[in-house]
């Protein structure tokens, strides 16, 4: 799933050119590029398909030479995760009516990329012989109230879910993680299409109406005049909510590979490495005077000198330029409308 704009990465991160398609750590890929790689290690990559606005095609198709047209899954406008994932398991389903499928954010970081997919390949296995939704959960480290919780019980290595909770409190987060079964929610699925289309069909019935009126023209030259007709028709929820907290076949695998899914500049901060007064910083050349827990991005060969700052986001990308505490980084969606509407030029 490429589709998103990302608008908590700005000025990086615009309409134009989302976060996914950046090098965000400085590491000569973009996350997109990244993502596709990692999975391309253990599926062939003509099987691997991309969701994401029409108007990214180029963009796509540009940083993914690999990739022909008809693995592009292109949405005429966005709808939130449920309606691309049945789009998807159409298509797949098409294909193969045996099909086990994998949805994963292209945004996301993954530390330790074998353990991952030794973990993807567990889930395929288990998804081909039991009739169930699988869903990876990260074993937290902390109580972030960024993520999504999900409860578990059992003692076996692939647990069923309980329950999920989205963004809970402080409090709740410290008891979920001295309680012991809960997991942080990492977005990443695993299931046979025949089990995730019969979720839509009993979970999201009018949106499973209105995608298999397409039966008959998935994976020809007249799919993407349906798809431009009828998906603006398509509810806007996500898979989580429409799907996943619904079903009763819902089964968590417990993970750790090194994950985070770089949403804020605070998580991309996380990981990047830092100077010895824990400074991070990508492309600038820098020097830092009693300065401290920043994050410093520019574009490449920028000189910046920082005096007295402690734990701020400093970006510059073209003619912008945004210093923002780390603390108030959650503002930058409000910040991104108020340059909208004071700013006559195309910035966001």
């Amino acid at each position: 799933m490429a589709g998103g704009i990302g608008s908590r990465f700005w000025p990086m991160s615009t309409s134009e050119y989302p976060k996914q398609f950046h090098d965000m750590l400085g590491v000569g890929e973009s996350l997109l590029q990244r993502t596709f790689n990692r999975f391309a290690k253990l599926i062939p990559k003509e099987n691997i398909l991309i969701s994401s606005n029409k108007n990214y095609k180029d963009l796509i198709l540009s940083q993914l030479p690999d990739i022909s047209d008809k693995q592009l899954i292109l949405e005429p406008l966005m709808r939130n995760t449920a309606p691309c994932v049945l789009y998807a398991a159409l298509k797949v389903n098409d294909l193969n009516k045996d099909a086990i499928m994998v949805v994963a954010p292209s945004d996301h970081w993954i530390d330790d990329e074998d353990t991952f997919l030794n973990n993807i390949k567990t889930s395929f296995d288990y998804c081909a012989k039991n009739d169930v939704l699988m869903t990876l959960g990260i074993q937290p480290s902390n109580p972030n109230t960024g993520y999504g919780y999900i409860q578990f019980n059992g003692n076996d290595a692939i647990k069923k879910v309980v329950n999920f909770t989205e963004k809970p409190t402080i409090e709740k987060a410290k008891q979920f993680i001295n309680e012991g079964n809960y997991l942080w929610n990492a977005g990443i699925f695993v299931w046979s299409t025949k089990n995730i289309l019969a979720s839509y069909k009993k979970h999201l019935p009018e949106m499973d109406k209105l995608f298999c009126l397409g039966n008959t023209i998935w994976n020809t030259d007249f799919e993407d005049d349906f798809i431009e007709d009828n998906y603006q028709n398509a509810e806007s929820i996500s898979i989580d909510f429409g799907i996943m907290e619904k079903a009763t076949n819902v089964y968590v695998l417990p993970v750790e590979f090194g994950w985070n899914d770089l949403g804020t500049w605070g998580s991309l901060f996380d990981k990047l490495p830092k100077d010895k007064t824990n400074n991070a910083v990508v492309n600038a050349e820098t020097i830092f005077r009693n300065s401290s827990n920043n994050i410093v991005r520019t574009e490449k060969g920028k000189h910046v000198v920082i005096q007295g700052l402690d734990n701020f986001i400093v970006v510059e990308k073209d003619n912008v330029l945004l210093i923002c505490p780390k603390g108030k980084e959650q503002d930058i969606k409000q910040i991104v409308a108020e340059v909208k509407g004071k700013f006559k030029t195309k910035l966001t």
